[in-house]
């Protein structure tokens, strides 16, 4: 019941928000599948730093390192950080609410 007030009052809420959060909140849904494989990428290497498996973690960051240079991402990444200043000194309560609903959602689509 309550994830389908969520839902009923997500449109409601989104139009409410300023073009900066609009934006960044875009630019993140258009990230998420790189984010998610960074965070998955962080998790195994810190595994295979435990446990001491040299090879594989020479392989993960090399695939880190390849997300990284990606130029399409680190534009998208560098817009993001921009947008982020902005939205946090305007300190709007309801952007910061529906981006963070965003990035948790995000999280745990991505376990």
């Amino acid at each position: 019941m309550r994830l389908l007030l969520v839902v009923l009052l997500l449109p409601l809420h989104a139009s409410a928000l300023t073009p900066a959060a609009k934006e960044f909140m875009e630019i993140s849904a258009q990230l998420e599948p790189v984010q998610c494989e960074k965070r998955q990428l962080r998790r195994k290497m810190a595994m295979a730093l435990a446990e001491q498996r040299g090879a594989d973690l020479d392989k993960l960051n090399a695939r880190f390192a390849e997300l990284n240079r990606d130029r399409d991402t680190t534009r998208l990444e560098r817009r993001l950080a921009e947008l982020e200043k902005r939205i946090r000194n305007a300190g709007d309560p309801e952007d910061l609410d529906a981006i963070s609903l965003q990035h948790r959602q995000a999280f745990y689509r991505c376990e």
